[in-house]
């Protein structure tokens, strides 16, 4: 009796139990059990699959953000390089105008504040410094030709002091090789005489374009030194509404910049120019002012011009006068380059249009490789550009959104924070509590 009791009661007290969350589960419906042999007390779960973004490692869909952002703009460079190679002279005629724009324009400020028209200060400047660039390349080949007898004669002099300073030098060079060198050297021209005909021939087109060229730097500097700012201004109509005010904040510091570079230059090539101008005409080397001329002209080419120029004055000097003027020569050149460098250039340009030696080495390279020696004249003042407007555009996107902020509450500015909106006023009369009281 006593088990029967016990068992009654604990079938009583397992119907009084509260059901369970397994008790009350919804029998499976067809589309989730699919199949013969899925039973209604075992249902199939299915897992849901990632997302395939989240399931690509984050540094690997960084590297593919940056990678196809990097293979637009390098489309993009393309591009405008094969627009800019389709009409290189264009496009370097109007860099040469700039860069004598730069040159000329306080002349024609000047003039204007003086009292003179603009068109007529813009005609005599014009006319000035084409006349004074054109005389200069008329008196380089006036002493060229005057002195090519000359010139002929003392080279042919310098090669046989040269030849028995080679033979009785400790070197132990013998007649034979220096008769073998020569005979190498004639076989070699008469091997491409083909190609320096045709290079002769090549030379009259590129006459032609140096002319047309010319042309329309002359032109293009007429109007930038008359029409200049309000080129400017139709030229900043083209940029988007939301960047034109930083890129006008940007393009008279960039003009600044080209203008202390260009003049920056002309004082050093000139210093250059006349310093070892007078160097070599002391040492009798001849045609000491066409090679001071070239010295002034290269010098515009930053590194490689400076290295080119002093050789082509050593050899004049070592084929010519002898070993000891040549070594002269060469001491005369280091030494006013080595001042050049470290006195002028740092005095004269200043930090304005200051470039780091190697920017400068790789802007000459890659100018030369792109566009000859054009290329390699414009590439110093397009980095130094460049550099300015970068800067002056990045401290621009700095200052931006400070001046859109709203202004802070409170009794300090540091306390106000723009992505915050500031708490409603309490409606008692009672000023709110300062957020800067003491801890």
């Amino acid at each position: 009796m006593d088990q029967r009791r016990e068992a009654a009661e604990r079938a009583d007290s397992d119907d009084d139990a509260p059901a369970t969350a397994a008790d009350h589960a919804a029998p499976p419906s067809p589309e989730d059990t699919p199949g013969e042999h899925t039973s209604a007390h075992h249902p199939l779960v299915v897992q849901a699959r990632p997302d395939p973004a989240q399931a690509v490692p984050w540094g690997v869909r960084v590297a593919a953000e940056a990678g196809w952002r990097l293979l637009v703009l390098a489309g993009t460079v393309w591009v405008l390089m094969r627009v800019i190679s389709a009409v290189q002279l264009v496009v370097l005629a109007f860099v040469a105008a700039l860069l004598i724009t730069a040159l000329l324009q306080p002349t024609v400020a000047w003039l204007r504040r003086h009292g003179v028209p603009r068109g007529p200060a813009t005609a005599l400047t014009a006319i000035l410094g084409f006349v004074v660039m054109g005389l200069i390349g008329w008196f380089v080949t006036w002493q060229v030709m005057e002195n090519i007898d000359n010139l002929s004669d003392q080279v042919q002099d310098g090669i046989d002091e040269l030849r028995n300073w080679l033979l009785n030098s400790p070197f132990h060079v013998t007649d034979k090789q220096i008769n073998e060198i020569a005979k190498n050297l004639r076989e070699a021209v008469g091997a491409n005489t083909d190609q320096i005909t045709s290079a002769g021939l090549e030379g009259v087109t590129v006459v032609v374009e140096a002319l047309t060229g010319i042309l329309l730097a002359a032109f293009s500097t007429l109007f930038l030194l008359y029409d200049g700012k309000r080129i400017w201004q139709w030229t900043l109509k083209l940029v988007p509404a939301a960047a034109r005010p930083g890129v006008a904040g940007a393009g008279p510091r960039a003009w600044r910049t080209l203008t202390a570079y260009v003049r920056g230059t002309v004082i050093v090539a000139l210093i250059d120019a006349i310093f070892i101008g007078l160097g070599i005409y002391f040492l009798d080397v001849p045609m000491a002012v066409p090679l001071a001329v070239f010295i002034f002209l290269f010098a515009f080419i930053p590194l490689v011009g400076a290295v080119v120029s002093g050789a082509l004055a050593v050899v004049v000097a070592l084929v010519t006068q002898g070993m000891f003027a040549a070594v002269m020569t060469l001491v005369v050149v280091l030494v006013v380059q080595q001042i050049e460098g470290h006195i002028l250039q740092p005095f004269i340009l200043g930090r304005a249009v200051r470039v780091h030696p190697l920017a400068v080495v790789l802007a000459v390279a890659t100018g030369g490789m792109v566009a000859g020696i054009g290329g390699a004249v414009v590439a110093v003042p397009l980095v130094a550009v460049t550099n300015t407007v970068v800067g002056y555009l990045r401290a621009y996107s700095r200052e931006t959104p400070a001046r859109q902020s709203p202004k802070p509450r409170g009794a300090t500015s540091t306390d106000a924070s723009p992505a915050v909106e500031p708490p409603p006023k309490p409606a008692a009369a009672e000023p709110p509590p300062s957020d800067t009281s003491p801890a």
